[in-house]
């Protein structure tokens, strides 16, 4: 079921859900509540009762823009008295591996009172795989759950063979009783008394105890970021930008680097990926390399530290590959789902190349990438020896051998398909990962010519650079569109649909000038852009649904590298355009840029449509407004 309230606290690969009144009640489905870390649920239940009623809400847990910390408001049960006894002042915040609830009741008459505070936990250790909305249900063989009393509150923990995880719950004062409740749970009693007009206040805390979670990284201080100028003009865009920095800096999720190293890399986004996925870490590291350097240096030593070094076919893993998805729940542990360390991308590990050649161009500092240069050739190697660069000509993947259902950022089931929505079939080449493999070879042959002294490499870098481009421009070309294909399918034929991966192709460079005016041309018109930003199948073509993830849908990410694109290719009156419905569309969400929205037209809608069940926050729609800045930088 979908709950009607959720506020969000989030911090440092730790979330929390939690209801209008700060209550968690162990909901399943689209939005799941719970308090959240490393994939699983480390608090299921935590339920305020006072005098044995649930309080009324006289002020909710704010809905907006996620944050770390959120009060609420209550009153006594049944909320009709004139005059009610007592006010709860609740306010929660997390951070890494904490959830911190304080409750301060206050007395609002001239007489001393009692009241019965009680609060109800249980913690159900699920995975997340098993509260997703398709209700599966997974075995868990010798599982063991244990609750024991402590002098200050209660431990919940769970084992399967090597695996543990604990929640402790502690409380200041301690509590008076923990009872047992018919379903399992335990129910921590304080009897209160309140002086005349005064108030007592109740400080709990819960450590979430991952299997396998590393030691907290150190946060960066605060101003740490320098401080950006904004022109007048710009006001809206320093707005975002400021939203921006606040959902990056909560998404940030402790890993650790080749040496063991602490690392903070922008997690996908809540609240369905808390996690490390390789090619939005790569996008959102890219978009804000300019402003936020340290997200590309943290970013690619964690996945140089799970680049796959063996062909592993259930997890679509080669040497050289960098990871698409890494989990840390017990499902992913036990292998019950394929997402501990998942492979199942053709597009992170050229991404990864161009983020270190761009990494050591923008910050003018080689170390990274001589530290990183054996993890960089053995990703070129995959993309000749296992990408299909070598004996095809091209990345390409085959979704019809396991796996997801695309391979490309367009990963959702019919999002590679023909005019008519026909599905592409065989060995899938998309086009945007074409132009991502042209820039990581041309960028990885400037680092092997200017850090790695090795000349060789890089002519022989560069010529496959040339060559690749030579054949895409003869492929992929649409004379009669004056645009490029989407891919080609399993048989070598052009899949002629229009699809905004062009952006992308502007972007990487790929595209020789005439190409990329006549890109930029059919870009911003009505078919593609809505007003708010670029649909991901341009309107029209039988295939386009304004409801569909990637086949109409609006993605600020995606529209922010075609303003990039727009900008290298000379044409920043469009970038400017572009970025202008971008804004008006963060504006309308109180400056935080959505994930996605439908693909309504602003001129039919004057507000934009949401996508149901978007991540709010998501690190490449928070990145977004960092490449306008960039797109639109004299």
């Amino acid at each position: 079921m979908t709950p009607t309230h959720h506020c969000l606290l989030v911090r440092d690969g730790t979330f929390a859900a939690v209801g209008e009144g700060g209550d968690i009640t162990g909901e399943r489905g689209v939005s799941p509540d719970g308090l959240f870390a490393r994939d699983a649920r480390h608090l299921s239940r935590w339920q305020l009762t006072v005098d044995g009623g649930t309080p009324t809400v006289l002020v909710p847990t704010p809905t907006g823009p996620a944050a770390d910390r959120a009060g609420s408001v209550l009153t006594q049960p049944g909320g009709r008295a004139d005059a009610p006894a007592f006010t709860v002042f609740r306010e929660q915040a997390v951070r890494q591996g904490e959830f911190l609830d304080h409750i301060r009741v206050n007395g609002n008459g001239p007489q001393p009172i009692e009241v019965l505070l009680a609060l109800t936990v249980d913690v159900d250790f699920a995975d997340q795989f098993e509260l997703r909305d398709d209700h599966r249900w997974y075995q868990k063989p010798h599982a063991v759950r244990t609750r024991e009393k402590l002098p200050d509150g209660i431990e919940f923990g769970y084992r399967r063979r090597e695996w543990h995880a604990r929640t402790v719950v502690t409380a200041e004062p301690a509590p008076d009783a923990v009872e047992e409740t018919g379903s399992g749970a335990r129910r921590l009693c304080w009897r209160l008394t309140l002086p005349a007009h005064g108030s007592t206040t109740l400080r709990l805390r819960v450590a979430a105890h991952p299997h396998g979670a590393p030691a907290p990284a150190a946060e960066e201080p605060a101003g740490a970021q320098p401080a950006r100028r904004f022109a007048p003009e710009h006001a809206e865009l320093a707005r975002a930008c400021a939203q921006g920095d606040a959902d990056l800096a909560a998404l940030r999720l402790p890993m650790t680097g080749p040496e063991g190293e602490a690392l903070r890399v922008p997690a996908a986004g809540v609240p369905w990926f808390l996690t490390l996925l390789g090619r939005h870490a790569l996008l959102t590291s890219l978009l804000t390399l300019d402003s936020h350097p340290e997200l590309g240096h943290d970013t690619l030593l964690a996945l140089a530290a799970t680049q796959a070094t063996e062909e592993v076919p259930e997890r679509i893993a080669q040497p050289g590959k960098i990871v698409h998805e890494v989990r840390h729940g017990e499902l992913a542990h036990f292998q019950q789902v394929p997402y501990g360390r998942y492979f199942g991308s053709v597009d992170a590990t050229p991404l990864f190349l161009v983020l270190l050649g761009a990494h050591a161009e923008r910050t003018r500092d080689d170390k990274l990438a001589h530290r990183l240069e054996r993890a960089a050739r053995a990703a070129v190697s995959w993309m000749f020896d296992h990408g299909g660069l070598a004996d095809h000509g091209y990345l390409r993947y085959r979704a019809d051998e396991g796996g997801l259902a695309n391979q490309s950022w367009k990963d959702s089931p019919g999002a590679i398909c023909f005019p008519d929505g026909t599905p592409a079939r065989g060995a899938i080449v998309a086009a945007a990962p074409q132009g991502y493999a042209y820039a990581a070879l041309t960028h990885t042959a400037e680092l092997a010519r200017a850090v790695w002294a090795d000349p060789d490499y890089a002519d022989q870098l560069t010529g496959a650079a040339d060559a690749l481009r030579e054949r895409f421009l003869s492929d992929f070309w649409l004379p009669a569109e004056g645009f490029t294909a989407l891919a080609l399918d399993g048989d070598g034929r052009q899949v002629p649909t229009l699809g905004s991966d062009a952006g992308h192709l502007l972007w990487t460079g790929v595209l020789d000038q005439p190409r990329a005016d006549a890109v930029a041309e059919r870009l911003l018109a009505p078919e593609f852009f809505s007003g708010w930003g670029l649909r991901t199948l341009a309107a029209g073509q039988d295939a386009y649904h304004p409801l569909s993830y990637h086949r109409g849908g609006v993605w600020p990410h995606d529209s922010a590298v075609a303003a990039l694109g727009l900008a290298r290719a000379g044409h920043r009156p469009r970038a400017g355009a572009l970025a202008d419905g971008l804004l008006a569309l963060a504006a309308a969400h109180d400056y935080r840029m959505p994930e996605v929205i439908t693909g309504y037209a602003r001129a039919d809608h004057p507000e934009p449509v949401p996508y149901p069940h978007a991540c709010s926050p998501q690190s490449w729609a928070a990145a977004a407004p960092f490449a306008l800045l960039t797109a639109l930088a004299d």
